[in-house]
């Protein structure tokens, strides 16, 4: 039995040298060059040791980034309590949502606001449901391996989203307050029900591609989205058509009980603009600056239309949300959230030194981390703060966050002015706010892009 055994591991060994010399593959000679190259230092065997039982982000939390972080700041959009997401991808619509109640608890002195995100969930889920079973009508006679065949079947239903959910959900259904349609178990923990939904989903899809007669493939799919809907009414609740709202002063103390439809709310305290006056600004170093670009499925209804993005430099982008900013008025902005000191809430290229740690330089650019897929634009938020130096040029910035009031500086997150220029992405700014020379821009027919593009993962 050992004489066999031995006999199958030099068959073995010969068949990956024979492999090796090929070419391509990893041979012999340079394994054992890679074995003669590591010789294990007293320093890293204290390293192994203590990588192999601690988490590596403790072991590099840079100890020069540990000083105090200054949380005052010159300029500070007002705002009254912090949302939390929870266990869901739904990043995108309480960064939209809270830029809209900032404006509502200024203008009429609440004493704090909530949409419900989960009224707007409800129907951003049943409107991406609708999405895909048209979007797989409209491609019944392509193949199955199709580009974008595959690229709706890989992505039926998600709790993701951008800006253009916000304005496209809110613009056709209205709002409602948080105690109007409350949370629930589903809407915070999102992944079992949108899971489900989207399995089901992919089984309409193969229905619908294989009817016989075109012509009834719209009555199926109005069928299929009553099963949706009888899904989502099970996990969310179901969608107040109107309802009573007990409107409260600053201390607290009751005012009047109004009567509302979710139109009539938004109409008071939301934005009825958010389709035709927004402005989304994108700092993508990957592509030609000041040029317009559109993203094919960047919607969020069938029926609503491909976002739009002009793409500028840094320093734009800046000078925008500075006068927004000083305006008192808040904006949706996404981000990687790479280099973030959890505990603090603190941003920065150098919070983590991995290099250090491992021996290894990481020095790709903002470019580069692009085209590698290695950063994008992953997570919403709210920025409503910058803290200019004696020349009017930022120092740092704060967002406030979705993720609970004990997260990170009271719920805000804090970065710095180079982590700024590193990480963020998008912007969506009020078009009074933004020079001509980009609304210009804004105006020129957009460069389509697939829906695969890697900048436009969507925001959770």
């Amino acid at each position: 039995m050992k004489k066999r055994l031995m006999t199958v591991a030099l068959f073995s060994a010969a068949m990956l040298a024979a492999q090796a010399q090929q070419g391509g593959g990893i041979s012999p000679d340079m394994i054992q060059d890679m074995r003669q190259s590591y010789v294990e230092t007293a320093s890293d065997k204290a390293i192994r040791n203590a990588i192999a039982n601690n988490d590596i982000r403790k072991l590099t939390l840079n100890l020069d980034r540990q000083k105090g972080v200054d949380t005052e700041f010159s300029i500070r959009v007002k705002s009254k309590g912090i949302t939390d997401q929870e266990s869901s991808g739904r990043c995108w619509l309480f960064a939209g949502m809270n830029v809209m109640r900032a404006k509502a608890i200024a203008k009429y002195g609440l004493p704090g606001l909530e949409f419900s995100q989960a009224y707007s969930f409800f129907w951003d889920q049943l409107e991406k449901a609708n999405l895909f079973l048209q979007g797989i009508i409209d491609t019944a006679d392509k193949s199955l391996t199709d580009q974008t065949v595959e690229w709706l079947l890989k992505h039926p239903l998600s709790d993701g989203g951008t800006f253009t959910g916000v304005a496209d959900i809110v613009g056709k259904y209205g709002l409602v307050p948080k105690e109007a349609m409350p949370e629930t178990y589903s809407s915070n923990h999102t992944s079992q029900m949108s899971s489900l939904i989207g399995l089901k989903l992919k089984e309409f899809a193969l229905e619908l591609r294989d009817e016989t007669k075109p012509e009834d493939r719209e009555g199926r799919k109005a069928e299929m989205l009553k099963t949706v809907y009888r899904m989502l009414a099970l996990n969310l609740g179901v969608p107040p058509t109107e309802f009573d709202y007990v409107r409260r002063n600053a201390q607290g103390e009751r005012v009047e009980v109004e009567h509302h439809t979710p139109m009539s709310f938004l109409e008071k305290y939301g934005d009825t603009h958010l389709l035709n006056n927004y402005v989304m600004l994108m700092n993508d170093p990957t592509r030609e600056y000041y040029k317009c670009y559109e993203i094919a499925y960047d919607r969020h209804r069938y029926d609503g239309r491909n976002w739009t993005y002009v793409n500028l430099p840094l320093d734009d982008i800046k000078q925008m949300a500075i006068a927004s900013l000083k305006d008192s008025t808040a904006m949706y902005f996404s981000s990687d959230v790479t280099q973030l000191d959890t505990k603090r809430g603190y941003l920065d290229v150098d919070v983590y030194d991995y290099g250090s740690l491992m021996g290894v330089n990481f020095g790709m650019d903002k470019k580069e981390r692009i085209q590698t897929f290695s950063s994008m634009s992953a997570h919403a938020m709210t920025l409503v703060a910058v803290d200019l130096d004696d020349e009017g040029k930022p120092v740092k910035w704060m967002v406030e966050n979705s993720w609970g009031p004990s997260y990170g500086f009271n719920g805000h997150l804090i970065m710095t002015d180079r982590w700024f220029d590193e990480y963020m992405f998008r912007l969506v700014v009020e078009k009074k706010y933004v020079p001509e020379k980009v609304l210009k821009v804004f105006r020129q027919k957009p460069i389509q892009l697939p829906a695969w593009d890697p900048m436009f993962a969507e925001e959770k």
